[in-house]
This record gives C-alpha cells, structure tokens and sequence, in this order.
C-alpha cells in the first residue's frame, strides 16, 4: 500500500542534475530567471491579496515542484503562477476569488511591463483567458504533483533553533534569518532540503554576517538533525541569488519564451506599450518605468 508521507517530497539526484525545461534545450541560467521571477510574482501578489506568509510560501513551493515535473515550455510561467497561488489559498484555508488573484497578478505584470494599470472588467476575453490558464494550470499541478500538496515550511524550526541558542536578542540576526528563508523560495532548496536543513542553513549564513560564534562541541546543526555539508549548500544559494543579475523582462507563455530566444522580446513588449498607450488614448509618458524583478 502506497503511503503519503507528510515530510517534503525531495528532488532525486536525476531531477537535480537535468530538469525537463532543460532537456528541452532551455539554458540553467535562464531556468533560474524563470523561477526567480515566478517567485516574484507569487510573492508581490500575495502581499496585495493580504494572505498569510504561509500562503505565499507554500505557493512557491508548489511552483517550484512542479517545474521539476514539467517545463516552461510546456506550461507557461503566468499559467502555473495563477494555479499556484490559487491552490495554496485553498490548501492553507485561506480562499480568494479566481477573480481577485487574476486581476492584482495582471496588475502587477503589467507595471513591470511599463503597462497602463487597467483592470480587466471580468467579462472581456483577456480575462476569460486568464480564467482558463489558472484552472488548467491548478489541474496540471494537482495531476504532476500526484495530489501531494503537503508543504512542511521551516519558519517555526527557525524560531525554535533561535531561542535554543540564545540569540534572539541580537540585533539583527533573527530578521537577517528569517530574510533568507524568503530569498530561499526563489531557489530550488525547498525541493532539496526538508526544513530542518534549510533552517539550519540560515542560522548558518546569519551567523557569518553577523560575526556571532555559535556552539561547535558538539556542532550545533547535529543537534537539529542537519549535516554540514548540506547547510553550507544551503547558504550558498541564498549568497549566489543575490549574486544573481536578472533579466529586466520575462516570457510569460511559449509564445514569449520563444521571442526571448530570437531577442525579440524586449522589442515586443515596447511595442505592445506603445500600442496600448496609444489605444487608450494615454501619453505614453505617463508610463511607470518597469520594474526589475
């Protein structure tokens, strides 16, 4: 009999070395910027929406995981973002209208495209197709993710692994832990790691940052069931993503992905501005400047 355990899904070693947008020809570096940026949007959305922190997380999560079972060309990135984030409102209690999330992640798309911020009126078909991409998107990570929606988020390890050494006090290292842990959504350790590794990760960066020596007889991560390797792993990719130089604009769907590798895409969207702009009889200086990820 099948189990479904409640300890986070991790990537196997085959996942971790080639994912299937990249056996698909994508470049890692551009892979990275997809999900990073996917990860933005969840996030910006989220804090519109006003829903807890464990809805957003839990949603970058989801993302992340399925990208692992299926690529961006494939599935496109503003499809998978609306089903994510609808499905983890569901998940975590904590609903919002199809309606709500489509209207504030389009609003945020196009302020980083330099877009004019109309709202769709919900009968137009910009939002009908919409519609279609978040419950499509919602199905394909119910199906890809065998329904094993379960997200063990390592926020209150954090705040337990702080008190027990003794360093909630510090000025700056329990938000500077609690910063990364955000930043980490944005990468693949949510898949790698299970939440004790990735708390310990934190703690282990903050530490260094901060200059604060912690217990090293015994080591402290052996305590909270860590290794060092993996938390050292885990620290670099917080280092490498802010390391990180991002593309200023990203593809949305197949069609803008494929625009992005003829370097057609940045030309579109400008044209597509300016279309916009000129059809709603706006000044096109009246345009908010587009806002890096």
């Amino acid at each position: 009999m099948t189990r479904l355990s409640l300890r986070n899904p991790l990537l196997t070693p085959e996942q971790i070395v080639q994912s299937p947008s990249q056996r698909q020809g994508m470049s890692q570096a551009l892979e990275l910027d997809m999900r990073v940026y996917g990860c933005h949007l969840i996030e910006a959305a989220g804090i519109v929406l006003r829903v807890p922190q464990v809805v957003m997380a839990s949603a970058q999560v989801l993302f992340q995981r399925f990208y692992y079972l299926a690529s961006f060309q494939d599935y496109s990135l503003r499809g998978t973002v609306l089903g994510a984030l609808f499905l983890a409102c569901k998940v975590e209690e904590n609903p919002k209208s199809i309606r709500s999330i489509i209207n504030v992640l389009d609003i945020i798309i196009k302020r980083d495209r330099g877009y004019p911020e109309i709202v769709t009126d919900g009968y137009d078909a910009e939002y009908y197709d919409l519609k279609n991409e978040m419950v499509i998107a919602e199905m394909q990570i119910l199906r890809r993710l065998g329904f094993n929606v379960q997200v063990e988020l390592p926020y209150g390890l954090l705040v337990n692994y702080l008190r027990c050494l003794e360093v909630t006090e510090h000025p700056q290292f329990p938000q500077l832990s609690w910063n990364y842990l955000n930043d980490l959504l944005r990468t693949p350790v949510y898949v790698c790691f299970q939440p004790e590794t990735i708390a310990c990760g934190v703690i282990y960066l903050a530490a260094l940052k901060c200059g604060v020596t912690l217990p090293t007889s015994p080591p402290w991560w052996i305590v909270f069931d860590a290794n060092e390797e993996d938390i050292r792993q885990v620290a670099r990719a917080a280092v490498a993503l802010h390391e990180r130089s991002r593309l200023r604009i990203m593809p949305l769907d197949s069609d803008e992905l494929e625009m992005h590798l003829q370097g057609e895409l940045e030309d579109h969207v400008k044209a597509t501005r300016h279309k916009i702009y000129e059809t709603a009889n706006i000044s096109s200086t009246m345009a908010p400047v587009a806002s890096a990820v």
